[in-house]
This record gives C-alpha cells, sequence and structure tokens, in this order.
C-alpha cells in the first residue's frame, strides 16, 4: 500500500490532466459504446468506411499507413466489407501490382447514414453553446491537433488557428498591401476584400464556416475562408500566404483543410473566384481537383483581368 502512495504521489500533474481529458472526450463523444453511431460497426470500420468514402481511390498499404492500423487486422475488416458487398477491388490502370479500393454503391448506402449522425450529433453538442464558446471549442481542436499533430521533428514550421480579435484587420492590410505589390492593383480591390470581411463577421455561422489562420513563429503568414453560398454550396474566398512563408505548403495546407470541413459539415460543392494571374494559386485548385467551370474577360482593380470560376464536387 505504501509503494502505491508513493506512485500515486508522483504522477506528473499535466499528464492525469491529459489522461482526465482523454477520459471525459472518448464518453462524451460515444466512442466507448458498443456500436459507435447507433450502429453495429466499430470506431475502426467506421473510419475505414469513412477514409474510403472520401478518396477516389486508395490501396490498403495506404489505407493501413494513414490510420496505423496492422496489416492483419485492416485486411480482415476489407476481406468482410468485399464479402457483404461493400467495397470493390479493382487493378489499377498505371501499375499492375497495386489494387485500388473503393466503396460500391451499396457502401456508400452504408456510409450515408452513418455520416449524417456524426454530423448531426457534432451539430447537437455545439447547439447547446453559444456562437461564442462554440467558436472557442473549435479553436481549441484545431490547437490541440496543431499541435499534437506535428511530427517531433516539424517540416512544417507553422501551426493553423482560427481567428481571433484582429485577424480581419490583418487579411485586409496585407491583401492591400501585396496585391498592390505583386499585380499593381489599386485600392478597390482592398475594398473589395474589406467588404468580404466584413459580410463573414457579421452573418458568421460557425458550424458551417471559417477562418484558418496561418501563423508562424508567432507571426500571422497566411489566410483563407469558407463561407456558406447555399445549403449544399461553399466559397472558398482570400486564400494568401506571405512572401516570407512560400515553399512550406501553407497554401495547399489551407485549400486542404478547407475541404475537409466542407465535406466534414456536409457540403455537396466547393466553389471559388479568382484570377488567370495568380498562377501559383491556380496550381494548388488544381492539384487539389478543382475544376474550370466559366472564364470571362473583365476591368477591374485598374487593369484587364480574366476572371475565373473552379468548382469542386465534394
Amino acid at each position: 500500500m505504501l509503494q502505491m502512495h508513493t506512485l500515486k504521489s508522483k504522477a506528473d500533474p499535466r499528464v492525469e490532466a491529459f489522461r482526465h481529458f482523454n477520459r471525459f472526450y472518448t464518453k462524451r463523444i460515444g466512442i466507448l459504446r458498443e456500436g459507435l453511431l447507433q450502429s453495429p460497426f466499430s470506431l475502426t470500420q467506421v473510419r475505414v468506411l469513412y477514409e474510403l468514402a472520401h478518396r477516389d481511390r486508395a490501396t490498403a498499404s495506404e489505407l493501413g499507413l494513414d490510420l496505423e492500423l496492422d496489416a492483419g487486422y485492416l485486411s480482415r475488416i476489407l476481406g468482410n466489407f468485399e464479402k457483404r458487398g461493400w467495397v470493390a477491388r479493382r487493378q489499377s490502370k498505371t501499375d499492375g501490382r497495386r489494387f485500388e479500393l473503393r466503396l460500391t454503391r451499396a457502401g456508400r448506402a452504408v456510409f450515408g447514414p452513418l455520416e449524417r449522425r456524426s454530423s448531426e450529433e457534432a451539430a447537437r453538442m455545439l447547439s447547446d453553446l453559444s456562437p461564442q464558446a462554440q467558436a472557442r471549442v473549435i479553436e481549441a481542436m484545431n490547437i490541440i491537433e496543431g499541435l499534437l499533430g506535428k511530427p517531433p521533428e516539424s517540416k512544417i514550421p507553422y501551426m493553423l488557428r482560427t481567428h481571433q480579435p484582429g485577424d480581419m484587420g490583418w487579411v485586409v492590410y496585407r491583401h492591400g498591401i501585396l496585391y498592390s505589390q505583386e499585380y499593381g492593383w489599386d485600392e478597390r480591390f482592398e475594398a473589395l476584400v474589406a467588404e468580404i470581411v466584413a459580410k463573414f463577421v457579421h452573418e458568421f455561422d460557425p458550424r458551417r464556416e471559417r477562418c484558418w489562420i496561418a501563423e508562424r513563429n508567432g507571426e500571422n503568414a497566411g489566410c483563407v475562408f469558407l463561407v456558406k453560398e447555399s445549403a449544399t454550396i461553399a466559397k472558398l474566398r482570400l486564400l494568401l500566404v506571405e512572401p516570407s512563408a512560400r515553399g512550406l505548403g501553407i497554401g495547399k495546407r489551407l485549400v486542404s483543410e478547407c475541404i475537409r470541413f466542407a465535406r466534414q459539415v456536409g457540403y455537396q460543392k466547393l466553389t471559388l473566384w479568382t484570377n488567370d494571374v495568380l498562377t501559383a494559386a491556380r496550381s494548388i485548385y488544381e492539384k487539389e481537383g478543382f475544376c474550370l467551370v466559366h472564364e470571362e474577360r473583365h476591368h477591374s482593380f485598374g487593369h484587364e483581368l480574366a476572371g475565373q470560376n473552379w468548382d469542386l464536387q465534394l
């Protein structure tokens, strides 16, 4: 008994706080229930279904690496899904040694209710809180993910967070400065950015909209906004990366976060408007799967430009 008391008295309070939060959160989101989301599936099975539903194609080895699952365990899950007709396996067109997995129509029919229930449970938990409290919860989640998700020797020397007081002024100011310096655009572009930011603040829906700020060495290094266009369509706006932070993958990460969040909350399409001179941004959009759907010449911000609309089906 004395030895047990001694061990307990030496427990690191930080470790105990960490473990206490883990116990609270796993209970709060229902991981300890026998079936996740009122289903017969385990957490691991639902995660496998989720990854397959949100990827165009995947191999078993890729899933195993990303989910950190034992190959044999994953193979049994996938085998069970194939027997039920939820997963189909096909030989890769580019590499005959690879077999790509995809959810069948039956598989998507099984996963669809799970996705809806997950979103409904998250919305229900958030609905008990005020808009300000909701924003604090989401920001805390982003901070935890950003800090614990970094590898020990991070090759991404920045973090993403949600907006806070002062960020909106920075967004307008830096857009005005950078687009003037790099493209010669006049103050009318800065005025447009100010209008977009003001509307975002006045109509902000924390359950369906988001602003991410990339922060590096304690200073803002980039931003992007995702705003609600309709019940099924979201719009990506105001992507910017500071010159001193370019080449670190911040722009790609910001766009990826928009796509991830849009899918998570149930949008069916993500759209954006840009101009042909913004080649770096357009390259990111293309690589992330956006398709150019419309292009039109216009005179704005003191220049002749080609405006472009890009869409991504989610």
